[in-house]
């Protein structure tokens, strides 16, 4: 397609946002809005809110969801976290959580905060659990934690201070046995999102003549095969009009077939290399690459490029909605937002619409000395993103601060109720350093991410199933006897 008529319009539409992002800050900073509220970029279910700022009508709703919790006493208050982000209000005066709220009100709970970084968490969790310093919960983390932490000792089961057969756990009971190691569970699962999403710009896909692709999702008509359609009539890289960009396309792909390379089942692992429903999702994302589809990182120094979301070059991003959880005028796809929006990674026709999951919650370590106020404060975080007057007050968070339409938060909200009823999660990462080194972590040309950049799969396979069908197998056996 020639899309001269795109270029000079993209062009405009750079010209006003670049108007908006002269007066913002660099993306991942704090952001401040103009009522000086500080604003954490969580999922919908943990927006953050200023208690303090909140007028007495939405204090009293957020008082009243207090009821749907248990009603017992805490006789330890305290409960210790150890992450690299404080769940408390910082000393500003910004953001408490709906959670933290509950937390305080019912049970008269507080968190002590154990400071850690990204790259240190894990040394320092090591440190605190060998010294007995008891701490109690750490993030649950999709990619790094589970079930590597079980066979180090750094984790403990969960299943006496969860009782699965209550109503507040049944939304993400069986998203807690995809952490079920020997029977045993491993995550204290609070609240399931899309780990990605489909961002394109409803502009670029009026003026391309295109269908939108929120309403062929609406109308059952979102498939691998419609979204591929779509690319093939957007792209000419002549033209520079590239179709598919994002770091996590390969993921998202992937495990939209149903079927991630490490999976459990009845609480043993199982590595699924040889599945056909792999091959499937590997020979679609070749052929993508085959046909142009794909945009070559190569040429742009391996770096994606979602600015060209907003310049009318690019058709779709995949990414996590955070991308879009920030005040847009640091939005990296630069689109305006009353353009944006967003779709579910596609499935194959015929296959129910597998997502790949983020599961939200907990961990408890090793020697935890208040697991039981760790429960009750994740029964807080549940209720708070399924009370409707919860889920009210962070949806006007989301327009007042993000830029929100109500189309955009209604289809995020449908996008994670699939990734709740289809969740899969790849648990490769979370396995071993030696695994994810072969199929998650390798970069663009190795393991399950090669095929979207051109590697043929069949001859891939080959060269890495032997190999991880043992460190596996090795796996499964440490878990066998961790204590």
């Amino acid at each position: 397609m020639n899309c001269t008529k795109k270029i000079v319009s993209g062009i405009m539409a750079l010209a006003m946002v670049a108007g908006l992002s002269s007066c913002g800050n660099k993306e991942g900073a704090e952001q401040t809005t103009t009522t000086s509220t500080t604003v954490a970029t969580t999922t919908t279910a943990g927006v953050e809110i200023n208690t303090a700022q909140l007028d007495e009508e939405d204090k009293a709703k957020v008082n009243s969801v207090a009821d749907q919790l248990p009603d017992v006493e805490l006789e330890n208050k305290e409960i210790k976290w150890l992450a690299h982000y404080d769940k408390n209000p910082d000393t500003t005066g910004s953001s408490k959580s709906v959670s933290l709220e509950l937390f305080e009100t019912k049970y008269g709970g507080k968190i002590k905060w154990y400071p850690t970084t990204w790259d240190n968490r894990y040394n320092d969790l090591s440190t605190y659990v060998l010294g007995g310093e008891g701490i109690d919960f750490f993030p649950g983390d999709d990619t790094a934690n589970l079930p590597k932490g079980v066979v180090s000792g750094m984790f403990q089961p969960i299943d006496d201070y969860v009782d699965f057969d209550s109503p507040l756990w049944q939304n993400t009971k069986s998203a807690m046995e995809i952490y079920n190691f020997n029977g045993k569970h491993y995550e204290m699962v609070t609240n399931v999102t899309a780990e990605q999403v489909v961002i394109y710009s409803r502009k670029t896909i009026e003026e391309n003549g295109l269908d939108d692709p929120y309403e062929l999702w609406k109308e059952g008509k979102w498939n691998w095969d419609t979204f591929e359609g779509m690319l093939v009539d957007y792209c000419d890289e002549d033209a520079e009009c590239y179709g598919l960009d994002g770091f996590w396309a390969e993921k998202a792909l992937f495990l939209s077939a149903g079927v991630p390379c490490v999976s459990t089942k009845d609480g043993e692992l199982v590595c699924n290399i040889n599945d056909p429903t792999v091959e499937k999702a590997m020979n679609y994302q070749y052929e993508l690459f085959q046909k142009g589809l794909v945009i070559n990182r190569e040429q742009f120094s391996w770096n994606q490029q979602p600015q060209f979301m907003g310049e009318g070059k690019e058709l779709f991003y995949i990414c996590g909605i955070w991308a879009l959880r920030m005040d847009p005028s640091i939005w990296n796809v630069k689109i305006d937002p009353k353009d944006v929006m967003v779709v579910p990674v596609p499935s194959p026709e015929g296959s129910d619409p597998y997502q790949s999951a983020s599961l939200g919650g907990y961990v408890l370590c090793k020697g935890a000395q208040n697991p039981e106020g760790v429960a009750l404060f994740a029964q807080c975080d549940i209720v708070a993103s399924l009370d409707e007057s919860a889920v009210a007050i962070s949806d006007q968070k989301c327009k007042d601060d993000y830029g929100w339409t109500d189309e955009l938060i209604q289809a995020n909200k449908e996008i994670d109720e699939l990734a709740r009823k289809y969740p899969v999660v790849e648990l490769a990462t979370g396995c071993s350093s030696d695994i994810a080194s072969i199929t998650t972590d390798g970069g663009d040309k190795v393991g399950t991410r090669a095929a979207l950049h051109g590697v043929e799969w069949a001859s891939n396979r080959a060269a890495l199933a032997d190999t991880l069908i043992m460190l596996v197998e090795e796996v499964n056996n440490a878990l066998k006897t961790a204590k």
